[in-house]
Formats: C-alpha cells, structure tokens, sequence
C-alpha cells in the first residue's frame, strides 16, 4: 500500500517533525509513505472573501499537481464524514482489498481546501468540528494512520 500525504505548507517547528518522523518510521513496516507539502500562499491581514478564495484555488492547482489518475484522495475537509479508529482501519484495508493501492490524504491550508480539490477527491474525511492547525493535522492524521494498520494487524495499541 502507497500512503501519499499531500499538504500545504512546510513545517517548522522541530517538536512537529520530530512527531512526523516518528510516525513515518513507524508506518515503514505497513506501507509507503510519502509526504508531499505544496507551497502555502500568505493571507494579508483582513483579507477579502474574493482573496481568500484565490489564495485556496493557488494552494488547490498546487496539490492537484501531485494528484496522479490511480490514487484515491480523501480530503479532509470540516464536512467529510466522521469515522471511528477501527472504521478508519477498515477504511484502508477495505482500499486494498478494493485495489485502490494509492491512498492520498489531502491536508489544506489555513483557509481549507478549493472546491476544485474538494471535487477531486474520492472521499471526504473530517477528524472533529474543532479546527486544528493544519501542520499538527499532519501528526494527528499518521497517528492515526498507524493506529489503522496495528487494529489490521491486530496487534496491541492503547485505545
């Protein structure tokens, strides 16, 4: 299984990499992972709703750049659907089994995703109503990721 994290942005807080890099180490024995972060566009300060929709479809060509024909994109988007850790788990397995063998997970920037990439995706998944921000949304998502393949696995994981 190919897991491809398509994200705005690049981080810069050591504690965040020293989490992702944990994870993806993690994750080596289950699939493989590949992060891909897109340029992220700077807001101006009271931006306008017109600019803020311009600086999503900019993020949005950006990351349907690296969106290939065979992946299955989930975004993750505030109105996706909601899933347990165990759906999750059988949301990946259920991918593989399915031959969908190129799941990407889209992570957007501080304003969200554009409605070009929400159309793209195959799949929209939302992780709670409260807003994260997007470079901690990266840990949470390959936590849980890697959650997803011990509950596979059935091996032991704290719940």
């Amino acid at each position: 299984m190919n897991i491809f994290i398509i994200c705005v942005g690049k981080l810069k807080e050591k504690y965040l990499k020293d989490a992702i890099d944990e994870y993806s180490k993690r994750l080596g024995r289950y699939c493989k992972l590949d992060i891909i972060e897109v340029p992220d566009e700077k807001t101006p300060d009271n931006a306008s709703k017109k600019e803020e929709i311009q600086i999503k479809e900019k993020e949005g060509l950006n990351i349907l750049k690296h969106i290939k024909s065979n992946m299955f994109v989930t975004a993750l988007d505030l109105k996706g659907s909601m899933l347990s850790s165990e759906q999750l788990a059988s949301f990946i397995k259920d991918s593989a089994i399915n031959g969908n063998s190129n799941l990407s997970f889209i992570i957007g920037g501080s304003l969200g995703l554009s409605k070009q990439v929400l159309s793209r995706a195959d799949f929209k998944l939302c992780f709670s109503k409260m807003t994260f921000p997007h470079q901690l949304m990266r840990v949470i998502l390959l936590e849980q990721i890697y959650r997803g393949y011990r509950i596979i696995n059935g091996e032991p994981y704290h719940k």
